[in-house]
């Protein structure tokens, strides 16, 4: 099973409920990246937003600073917001990404969190569904071939353009995002492409019929089960003591829960939903090495997992607390996990 990090570039906010400037936030991150790659994890995510509260707009130029400065660690998106996004732009940015890192670049596709770059880029809200769908099948024709000629409702028809560069081997792993609808799942499935689930509350187990569902009809679209891929993205961080960082990191991760929640009309976030979550079965993994290695383990065998991503930046937490939580899930974390699914 990969071990890795997913973020969204939160930014950190001061006690007056000013957000840190983005620029001093994507210096702090690209340090956070090359220590994931110098602690030995497996692979790294960064999302797309459009928002005061996030500093990324643009995952693919923050991989290819990543490139530089890093060895082995995968670099990919957490997700792309393909919806809004240029399908043919979007493969050559990741397919330069890989030619820079030596083939270690991925592309995560999904919907997005939030619907900021629709009205950015011009689209509609109405059409959700359909260019999700249109998109999706563009960039994988373009994966799969170098001359592409298409037609579609949302973009200019291609007639046999080349779209360069090429990604290493002419193929750029693409994964999908889901966060737990069935029509999702099949889409997946019927492409043969690996997919993440987002975990972000409730109870795992609740999402155990989906993953029978993809796997299920993964087989039945008659795709090599030796190249089944699936993993979770699930809200983690790490810290020594566990007691003491889950006290730490309660204002920040429910500062960040009640200002998304304020646009979505949930209800305001309360320490007994934070311990919930932070229980065996709930969707928080937040504590020392010792309660997330056990954690890690039980979605593994809950699911099957082929990989576990840790979105380990909610709210903005400090640069340092950032480093070392990072350090922990690398040199404790990962090799007990790693000795453990041995044995």
């Amino acid at each position: 099973m990969e071990l890795g990090i997913g973020m969204f570039g939160d930014n950190h906010y001061d006690k007056d409920g000013k957000p840190q400037p983005a620029g001093q936030r994507l210096r702090e991150l690209l340090e956070e990246i090359k220590l994931m790659d110098e602690a030995g994890l497996d692979f790294f995510g960064i999302g797309e937003h459009h928002r005061p509260d996030y500093a990324v707009s643009t995952p693919e130029i923050i991989l290819a600073a990543a490139a530089g400065i890093t060895k082995t660690i995968k670099l990919g998106s957490a997700v792309s917001v393909i919806s809004s996004a240029d399908p043919v732009k979007l493969y050559q940015s990741f397919a330069t990404i890989d030619l820079i890192s030596n083939g270690r670049a991925e592309l995560v596709a999904g919907r997005g969190s939030f619907i900021e770059s629709f009205p950015l880029f011009g689209y509609d809200l109405k059409d959700y569904d359909e260019l999700f769908e249109e998109k999706l099948d563009l960039l994988l024709q373009i994966n799969n071939n170098e001359h592409i000629t298409w037609k579609g409702k949302f973009r200019p028809a291609l007639k046999n353009q080349q779209v360069l560069p090429r990604a290493v081997n002419d193929h750029l792993n693409i994964w999908v995002a889901v966060g737990g609808t069935p029509e999702s799942v099949m889409r997946a499935a019927k492409h043969g492409l690996p997919v993440i689930f987002a975990i972000i509350g409730g109870n795992p187990v609740q999402f155990k019929p989906l993953f029978n569902y993809y796997k299920e009809e993964y087989k039945r679209f008659g795709h090599d089960m030796k190249k089944f891929q699936v993993g979770v993205h699930m809200h983690a961080f790490f810290g020594d003591d566990s007691k003491k960082i889950a006290e730490e990191y309660y204002p920040v991760y429910s500062s960040q829960m009640n200002r998304v929640g304020a646009s979505r009309g949930w209800p305001p976030y309360h320490p007994n939903h934070y311990e919930a979550g932070r229980h065996r079965n709930g969707h928080l993994i937040i504590g020392d090495a010792s309660e997330a290695i056990d954690k890690i383990l039980h979605m593994q065998e809950l699911f099957g997992l082929t990989r576990f991503s840790a979105h380990m930046d909610v709210g903005g937490p400090s640069h340092i607390s950032m480093m070392r939580s990072i350090e922990i899930f690398g040199t404790k974390i990962a090799p007990k996990v790693r000795e453990a699914l041995k044995e």
